[in-house]
């Protein structure tokens, strides 16, 4: 007899699922990897992800709904817009991360987690902006560490992830996994919880063919969206990394982690 396993998603963009578009919206990781465990469950999938979402649109506008669902399964992605925020406050958002997270584990769900990679250097960013963005989010990772030290879970470090380093893992605008990066981390977060007893079929690695991207599709995309993006968040972070690069000499600046060269386009700047 199947089991019934109620899975909850909350975060941002990543987990809503852009960067991996369907006939009828956005699909993304988490919806791969529901549809996956249906294999071998009767599952039960809300995602409650948005885009641009922080930890407090997340404790305030998603964890009622989620805690709703009585989850098993509850997957916690945020932080990475915290980091590109002038709102920046880590003891903050230390506070909200615990309290979504204790408030699922409490509820009896195992916790998805991740911790995070440069993304600065899969972005191409100049050094200067890619040094302030990398503290920030070594102390996403720090917070996500005590998670999971805390409550356990399933955990995708996606640094070590060899697709993270890969251009067919992004979509065009370089912040969202393209359809591959997608189905790599349902593969990842699928995997762990095989180790936790469940029993399905891993989503495909491959492409399904739903939609194929085209230079004439990634311009209207980086126009629509990733251009104003990007501007909105230079705005917030750059005054601040350009007075931490004034007033702290460059032999004290903490190096940004090496990352290949992966493919045409995709420029690793030296910290």
């Amino acid at each position: 007899m199947r089991s019934y396993v109620r899975f909850a998603a909350l975060g941002d963009s990543t987990t809503h699922g852009i960067g991996d578009p369907v006939p009828d919206g956005w699909r993304g990781w988490a919806r791969l990897l529901a549809t996956a465990m249906d294999s071998g469950h009767d599952i039960s999938f809300c995602n409650l992800a948005v885009s641009g979402a922080t930890a407090t649109d997340v404790r305030d506008g998603q964890l009622r709904a989620a805690l709703a669902h009585q989850p098993d399964v509850a997957s916690l992605v945020v932080g990475i817009n915290d980091t590109m925020r002038s709102t920046w406050h880590p003891p903050r958002m230390r506070a909200e991360l615990f309290e979504c997270a204790d408030a699922l584990h409490g509820s009896g769900a195992l916790l998805l987690t991740a911790r995070f990679h440069d993304h600065g250097a899969i972005f191409g960013l100049p050094g200067v902006l890619r040094r302030a963005l990398w503290r920030r989010i070594e102390a996403v990772n720090a917070i996500y560490d005590e998670i999971h030290e805390t409550y356990d879970g399933v955990r995708v470090d996606l640094a070590a992830l060899p697709q993270t380093h890969e251009r067919v893992f992004w979509s065009v605008d370089r912040l969202h996994p393209s359809e591959l990066g997608h189905r790599a981390l349902a593969r990842a977060f699928g995997a762990g919880l095989l180790e936790h007893g469940l029993d399905f079929e891993l989503p495909s690695a491959t492409s399904d063919g739903l939609f194929l991207p085209n230079w004439r599709s990634d311009l209207a995309w980086m126009v629509t969206e990733g251009a104003p993006w990007i501007g909105r968040r230079a705005r917030d972070l750059g005054p601040w990394a350009v007075r931490r690069a004034l007033v702290e000499p460059r032999t004290q600046r903490p190096a940004a982690p090496a990352v290949p060269v992966v493919g045409p386009g995709l420029v690793t700047l030296d910290p």
